[in-house]
């Protein structure tokens, strides 16, 4: 039976000691049921694995022993995502929550000529990146960064390996036979109107080669999905 985790983002490293806030430990010690003695694993979201002891099982400000740290690598290539996020809150949430569990390193939402959403409710989607990191089992949050104007992602792309999705009628090659295995990669997934002809036109002249998700036309969140799930599967053949 796998450990419960929880996240302690402000841990310090070589500590022997943790207290939980007050809405981990209502979850910990009210909803799971934990008690002195259990043991849980502690994640600070930066690859550091705490195996602790329950020490104080107060619901409000439980406390636990750390009894050994690991540093876990981390996930290698480092595989990037700009997106443009919808006007629909629910489906850019959603999208979120299943590219961590699949495993991204970090996301961009993208502002391009016909992005509908520029704005975003940060402190809401982080707490959802989280949750889907202790779901899964991972120990390394994704880095969700502010939103950027597409040209500024274009040409500051230091990516060994960049590339453009898009739904203009010109020939590309399939994402998971184009991926160049252990190579970081940055991908970019316009908004539903798909980027402009010269947003295309730019990221070409800045070195990124166009690439297919499939013969389909998508929504934005499922490009999304079916991306960071090719990019995921590229990398382990």
């Amino acid at each position: 039976m796998d450990l419960p985790i929880f996240y302690a983002p402000d841990i310090v490293e070589g500590a022997t000691a943790y207290t939980m806030n007050e809405d981990t430990s209502k979850y910990c010690i009210q909803v799971l049921r934990h008690e002195n003695g259990d043991t849980v694993l502690l994640a600070d979201g930066r690859g550091h694995r705490y195996s602790t002891v329950i020490t104080d099982d107060n619901r409000k400000r439980c406390s636990v022993k750390i009894t050994h740290t690991e540093t876990l690598p981390a996930p290698a290539p480092a595989l990037r995502i700009a997106i443009a996020f919808t006007k629909n809150t629910s489906r850019i949430e959603w999208f979120l929550e299943k590219a961590t569990e699949i495993g991204i390193q970090t996301i961009i939402p993208l502002v391009s000529q016909r992005t509908e959403k520029e704005k975003v409710k940060a402190e809401r989607l982080q707490n959802i990146l989280v949750s889907a990191m202790l779901q899964s089992q991972q120990f390394y949050l994704p880095q969700l960064q502010e939103p950027q104007p597409f040209d500024k992602v274009v040409k500051n792309a230091a990516d060994p390996q960049k590339l453009i999705a898009h739904c203009l009628p010109e020939q590309k090659k399939e994402l998971q036979h184009h991926m160049q295995p252990g190579k970081d990669t940055l991908l970019l997934i316009g908004p539903e109107g798909d980027f402009t002809p010269e947003e295309i036109q730019l990221a070409l002249e800045q070195g990124f080669e166009p690439v297919s998700l499939g013969k389909n036309r998508l929504r934005t969140e499922t490009a999304g999905i079916v991306a960071v799930t090719l990019m995921n599967a590229a990398q382990n053949f």
